[in-house]
């Protein structure tokens, strides 16, 4: 049996604001702002290139605001990544390495959404 996540849901307090959050300042991709029933508004959004998308809305059992913790954006280039959100208006940590300078291993910097939902970009060396 095949599974595959394609969709987080992120629990916010203001939907609009969070829409603009992950769309003007961190570049998520809009894919559909629905009101599928009294009471309940569901926008998913994309992150470039990437497979899975998030939901924040109104009406859904997603959590409290700001209680997501963890979820990660890989990216290629932390260090373009992270000026690009930066010069979007996103305030984002400075890159973290783990393990020694230039060895295999991760590279992050962390973020949170107007909620403080925690988010963190991710760069993999892999040589």
């Amino acid at each position: 049996m095949e599974m595959r996540l394609e969709v987080i849901g992120i629990p916010v307090s203001d939907v609009d604001r969070a829409k603009e959050f992950y769309v003007d300042k961190v570049g998520f991709g809009l894919d559909h702002d629905i009101a599928p029933g009294p009471g309940m508004r569901v926008v998913q959004l994309t992150p470039p290139g990437s497979p899975c998308s998030v939901v924040i809305g109104e009406g859904m059992p997603l959590g409290e605001p700001g209680s997501t913790k963890g979820p990660q954006l890989v990216v290629s280039d932390i260090d373009a990544a992270r000026a690009e959100l930066a010069g979007r208006g996103v305030p984002i940590s400075d890159v973290q390495q783990l393990g020694p300078e230039g060895a295999p291993g991760s590279r992050f910097a962390f973020f949170t959404d107007p909620d403080g939902n925690g988010w963190s970009l991710q760069e993999i060396r892999r040589d």
